[in-house]
């Protein structure tokens, strides 16, 4: 996506100004449920509105699994709301509307097709004159920087090639609105802030056909890069939580002390909502439905000695450590709020810190960290507890791992209740509380422990 016209960092400033009353798509009231094994009804998008402008680049942020990408999905009219409606240039919007396009996080392609034939792919719908199309499909590759590669394959591509063939496809329909799910979560660092700039690059100088951009990241850095305005969405289910505008100009400095306060603004709000969701969960059902986040034992205490030692010495801000450990938000977070549910940690205001706790584990043999994450575990998560009790109470010590599940999606969607049950397992397993026969699906209690 190289502009002729500038090199990166030669750009004219450019403040985007967006027109209140100029809004493409209208999210009204946006909910959305998904069936428990039950049949009844479990939310996971509540009374959400947001607006989406010309001339505007808009970025829906939140937890993993959180419902981000269903949004997404529900203002491109693939997906169907439950309550709610859609309004897309002044009309209610009943399914996928010309005008609107969508790049994945996966590329997408078809394999037996070259670089141009998966680019004319998307212009099929449309019933373009196959000339035409051609025409079409061939400007939106000079524009993505794909030119000499249009009888390529895409296995003869790299992945930055690959998804670089997926925004041809997009823009090659002329879109007037362009929904980007994570496009640059699946390449590597140096791919992505390539592909990132040169995107950039072609909106400033107007080059696209696209007049507004709805994008689902989980990089705050990314967001903050791109972005005119920040959603952040809680979960279970979820809200909007804060709404951040994003003014400054472009091209934007990760270094200018703005950017780094709006950067910290934004994980303090995601912190803010993690607690209080932690918080809320413990009160449901004694804390059997607490969601576990995606964090293994190694991880944890990996992220306990980091934190105990230099520079840090027991606290550090999120993005600070994020930037250091080369992590993004979607995979320190999960260990830091696991962390936090273990209370080894303390998130709050955008930083994590040690307690008393967790400088003893830091500190501990293997044997000493396993009896003290044993107690924490049965102090702090219900699950663990409830499971060991089931199991205690089965003959033989025996209990399926359905059985949980079941329980779990009463109150968890499934993908939720999948993740909070693998994490109880490792943990339970490293603790030595019980054990868990993958083959069998069944859990057994470690007698010699209880």
């Amino acid at each position: 996506m190289h502009s002729p016209k500038a090199e990166c960092g030669s750009i004219e400033e450019r403040h985007i100004v967006v027109d209140a009353a100029n809004t493409i798509i209208d999210l009204r009231r946006i909910g959305k449920a998904f069936a428990k094994r039950s049949g009844e009804p479990l939310p996971v998008l509540q009374d959400i509105n947001i607006s989406l402008r010309e001339g505007e680049i808009l970025g829906l942020l939140g937890r993993s699994g959180c419902g981000k990408s269903t949004l997404l999905r529900i203002a491109g009219g693939l997906v169907r709301p439950t309550t709610g409606e859609v309004i897309y240039r002044g009309a209610p919007l009943a399914g996928p509307a010309e005008g609107i396009a969508v790049v994945f996080q996966t590329f997408a392609l078809f394999p037996w097709l070259t670089v141009l034939e998966n680019v004319e792919v998307g212009l099929d719908a449309l019933g373009l004159p196959h000339d035409r199309a051609g025409q079409r499909a061939q400007q939106a590759i000079d524009l993505i920087g794909l030119d000499g590669f249009q009888s390529a394959y895409p296995r003869e591509l790299s992945g930055g090639m690959r998804q670089r063939v997926g925004f041809a496809r997009a823009i090659a329909i002329q879109p007037e609105v362009l929904l980007m799910d994570e496009p640059f979560s699946a390449l590597d660092i140096l791919t992505a802030e390539t592909l990132r700039t040169d995107f950039l690059d072609l909106w400033i100088e107007r080059q696209l056909p696209t007049k507004a951009v709805l994008m689902v990241t989980h990089n705050i850095e990314e967001a903050v890069l791109m972005c005119d305005q920040l959603v952040i969405l809680s979960s279970n289910p979820a809200r909007v939580a804060a709404k951040i505008p994003v003014a400054l100009p472009r091209p934007r400095n990760r270094l200018d002390e703005e950017f780094g306060n709006i950067v910290d603004k934004v994980y303090s709000v995601i912190t803010a909502r993690a607690i209080a969701s932690i918080g809320a969960f413990r009160q449901v059902r004694e804390g059997l439905a607490q969601p576990l986040p995606r964090a293994s034992v190694n991880r944890m205490s990996g992220l306990v000695a980091v934190l105990a030692a230099p520079p840090y010495d027991g606290r550090a801000e999120l993005d600070t450590l994020a930037s250091s450990l080369s992590l993004e938000v979607n995979d320190l977070f999960p260990i830091v709020e696991g962390l936090h549910i273990m209370e080894f940690a303390e998130l709050k205001d955008g930083a994590v810190k040690l307690t008393a706790a967790g400088n003893v584990f830091a500190h501990s043999d293997t044997e000493e960290r396993k009896r003290l994450f044993r107690e924490h575990l049965l102090r702090f998560v219900p699950l663990a507890v409830h499971i060991c009790r089931i199991l205690q109470e089965r003959e033989g010590g025996r209990a399926p791992r359905a059985r949980f599940e079941v329980e779990l999606e009463d109150h968890l969607n499934r993908r939720e209740a999948e993740r909070t049950l693998r994490a109880a397992t490792a943990w339970g397993r490293y603790a030595e509380l019980f054990d868990y026969n993958d083959k069998t699906g069944s859990f057994s209690i470690i007698l010699h422990r209880r």
